[in-house]
């Protein structure tokens, strides 16, 4: 028996169809970058909810990974409440691909 081995896009949203996919891997990226500072301070969920101003339970929705009624510029102030810099730079794109958003984070925390 003969697997069929389909190479994906490098966006996994896309391949499974979702709408809006690069906006669900930004978002997704958001998140673990947010995860990743609150296991490194060691933060319970309700710690990390005063800080951020959220309940216990959306830092528990952030937690299992939920990316709904959390948009970009959310997850951007909740960066923000854990002392990070966001910084957007808009460039002219360098290929004949479409153009696309890409997420880089200066120091690597995510796990």
């Amino acid at each position: 028996m003969t697997e069929k081995i389909t190479r994906g896009s490098g966006n996994v949203f896309a391949d499974l169809g979702f709408d809006n996919p690069e906006e669900m891997e930004t978002k997704a990226k958001l998140v673990s970058q947010i995860n990743a500072i609150i296991k490194k301070r060691k933060l319970t969920q309700k710690g990390a909810g005063a800080i951020l101003g959220i309940t216990q339970s959306r830092v528990s929705d952030l937690a299992r990974g939920g990316l709904s009624g959390f948009s970009v510029d959310r997850l951007f102030r909740l960066l923000n409440k854990l002392d990070r810099e966001i910084e957007i730079i808009v460039k002219r794109k360098r290929s004949r691909r479409p153009a696309t958003t890409t997420v880089t984070f200066a120091d690597q925390l995510s796990i």
